[in-house]
């Protein structure tokens, strides 16, 4: 079960360390997508998410107080997709689906963070293949 956990939390991180990559190397691109969703000090926005997608990440995958970056992602992955990704609010139908898919995907990761959360909170150091135990 250890290996399995170990490759699920490989998986799931891939796409946030790509992100936080994208963050830093990106950022002007970033920040100017990020004003025109009305997001304050979009450069500092852009590099603090980042920066929280990287740490978030790299404690999931190994396995240094697990639950607690999960839950990172979990309060990163929620105002997210309602800040950057309000599909509601466009009038174009191909731009109003791809917010949909925008927003879909931060709740279902948020959703599948959340139960890392819970899987690491509960099982503590049940679960191996991580440098810590649950912080919580």
């Amino acid at each position: 079960m250890d290996v399995i956990v170990l490759v699920g939390r490989i998986l799931f991180v891939l796409l946030f360390l790509s992100s936080a990559f994208g963050h830093f190397t990106k950022t002007e691109g970033m920040a100017g997508y990020a004003e025109s969703k009305g997001v304050p000090s979009p450069k500092l926005a852009t590099q603090a998410s980042g920066a929280v997608q990287l740490v978030a990440a790299l404690m999931v995958l190994l396995g240094v107080w697990a639950d607690l970056g999960a839950l990172l992602l979990v309060l990163f992955l929620l105002p997210t997709a309602f800040l950057m990704h309000p599909f509601w609010k466009e009038r174009d139908p191909q731009a109003r689906q791809g917010e949909m898919v925008q927003f879909s995907k931060d709740v279902s990761l948020a959703g599948a963070a959340l139960m890392f959360f819970g899987l690491y909170a509960g099982a503590g150091s049940e679960l191996g293949l991580t440098v810590t135990g649950p912080l919580f």
